[in-house]
């Protein structure tokens, strides 16, 4: 329940620069009456400024601002709500808005208008327009229950009944159901999108794998001709082998036969050194008969057997020599063949290195194709296979936050059910619709205004005389269309009392005596009003001072001073 303490304000409409202050709580019932003009009704527009920043009556809040010192104006309201103490302030020129809590500032938004919105939805918990239905009744800009629209109807309804909650968040889940509506789309969209990548990647995949596959193929015989080639090498060169094989047999005895090659050439030498000695020693004895050295004559015998030995030396010599040559000759033709063995040697030993090359050369090439193969098999197949791999995953947690999403649209579906105006609202007005009219009803017949007034589930009213003929509210007059406006106004501070949610202490009911209640209405009003100042602080404003001031507790008299306004001593 809110209980209101004071108000006070300054500067504000016709007032000055001093504090104007009224208690709220202090007596049960309070009449104030001045004058027309001096601000008596001022303090419905201090009050509905203060709470919502927007006067009760029709005018600008450039307008609250005393036009005489234009500036400072300024209001302040207290109140309680359970176990805390509010304080709320509220000026033009300059602009102020604060709001208390236990003596502490509470923290300000970043802008005016959620600061606001934590007084009305977090503390206050009631509107304006409920506000005005439940607390303050004015004849000038009060529009009563019975001529608002139905949404504004509903809205106060569901204010009072603690079930504007619901309308929120059927505000807040049309917003959840949208984004959840384009999320599954997108979602949706993905998915498709995915799967349409993943098929396309499959079949570059087997493209890829075709072109490898030919690839592989071509490689594959490159490296069966290579290997066939070089099997028709390696018997080329093992035939090669075997050749060079048996020529190196037939120079393995080239040293030896060297060797004596030259022990013929030396001998053959010493023999011809022996016989061109021997040819010089016949030439001596051929040439000489004595002895050149010691002068003697040479014997004719000795010198004919020296010439015959010298003669028969050469003779043997030269028989050896002839067959020393031959023998030469027979061993010159070995060295010979060794020789062209060796040049046969050397050209199979270049056969052999190049079909090693050959050979070598294919081997690499063959080795190359090989690790293009494995490369060609591991490095493009594994990197697209991965791609699939990524591209499923990616899909399998779509689908996941699919079937989130899904299953999120069924409770959101259900819950729309459940708040649209048929859902749990309509419970509970139904269960609160006969109180309604029996409340309604009761306060009519204590005003002496005996018809059956009921609303319906969608606050629309019907209204029957005793004799069951139906009425409209348009079709009554002003004085009873004004004791069911009371009605409805003390059928919802009831209903806010039962639901403690709008419940407050204070109503304030701007000239209700002075046009449309006849003195019967008005002596029935008081009644109800009596009854309820048990528990409630009621403020009537009314120029009818002499029917009215002894049936107050508390009089609160407005007057003007010197063009400003003030209450009286």
């Amino acid at each position: 329940m809110i209980v209101f303490n004071k108000i006070r304000w300054k500067n504000f409409l016709s007032y000055g620069n001093h504090w104007t202050e009224v208690e709220l709580n202090q007596t049960k019932s309070s009449l104030i009456v001045g004058e027309n003009g001096a601000g008596k009704s001022t303090i419905l527009d201090a009050l509905t400024f203060v709470l919502y920043n927007k006067p009760f009556r029709k005018v600008t809040v450039q307008q609250l601002v005393n036009s005489v010192n234009e500036r400072n104006m300024e209001v302040e309201i207290e109140f309680v709500i359970g176990k805390n103490y509010y304080k709320v302030i509220r000026g033009q020129k300059p602009r102020l808005f604060e709001v208390y809590q236990n003596n502490k500032l509470l923290n300000q938004e970043a802008h005016a208008r959620d600061y606001q919105e934590v007084l009305e939805k977090s503390i206050l918990k009631i509107n304006h327009k409920s506000f005005c239905q439940v607390v303050v009744l004015g004849s000038s800009s009060f529009i009563p229950f019975m001529q608002l629209s139905t949404n504004h109807r509903t809205e106060v309804i569901e204010d009072l009944l603690d079930i504007g909650i619901f309308s929120i968040m059927s505000t807040l889940l049309k917003e959840k159901v949208s984004e959840n509506r384009q999320i599954l789309l997108t979602a949706n969209s993905e998915i498709i999108l995915i799967e349409q990548r993943i098929k396309l990647q499959k079949t570059f995949l087997k493209k890829i794998l075709a072109e490898q596959n030919e690839v592989v193929r071509e490689k594959k015989e490159q490296i069966a001709k290579l290997t066939r080639s070089n099997g028709i090498l390696d018997s080329s060169l093992s035939s090669e082998e075997e050749t060079l094989f048996a020529l190196r047999k037939e120079v393995t005895d080239e040293e030896k036969i060297k060797r004596k090659l030259n022990k013929l050439s030396n001998l053959e030498d010493k023999i011809g050194d022996k016989v061109k000695r021997l040819k010089k020693e016949l030439l001596f004895f051929d040439t000489h008969d004595d002895c050149p050295t010691c002068s003697q004559i040479i014997d004719s015998k000795f010198k004919a057997d020296a010439i015959q030995d010298k003669q028969t030396s050469i003779n043997d010599c030269h028989a050896g020599s002839n067959q020393l040559e031959i023998e030469i000759i027979e061993v010159q033709g070995v060295v010979n063949h060794i020789i062209e063995v060796w040049k046969k040697i050397d050209h199979v030993n270049q056969i052999i290195n190049e079909l090693k090359s050959e050979i070598n050369a294919n081997q690499s090439v063959i080795v190359s194709l090989e690790n293009d193969i494995d490369r060609t098999d591991k490095q493009n197949i594994d990197e697209e296979k991965e791609r699939i791999v990524g591209l499923k995953n990616e899909l399998a947690e779509y689908i996941k936050d699919k079937q989130f999403l899904s299953d999120a649209k069924e409770i959101f579906n259900i819950a729309t059910i459940l708040l649209k105006d048929t859902g749990i609202k309509s419970r509970i007005i139904k269960q609160y619709i006969p109180v309604m009219n029996r409340l309604i009803n009761k306060y009519l017949a204590a005003m002496d205004f005996f018809v059956q007034f009921e609303l319906d589930e969608n606050f629309n009213e019907i209204i029957k005389s005793r004799f069951r003929d139906e009425f409209t509210y348009a079709s009554f007059s002003e004085g009873e269309k004004m004791r069911i406006d009371l009605s409805l106004l003390f059928t919802w501070r009831a209903i806010a009392k039962l639901k403690n949610s709008a419940s407050t202490n204070l109503l304030i009911m701007d000239e209700v005596f002075d046009s449309s209640l006849d003195t019967t209405g008005t002596d029935e009003f008081l009644k109800i009003i009596n009854d309820l100042t048990l528990d409630t602080n009621v403020f009537i404003i009314s120029h009818k001072t002499d029917q009215l001031i002894d049936k107050f507790t508390n009089i609160i008299r407005f007057e003007k001073h010197q063009n400003f306004s003030r209450i009286a001593a």
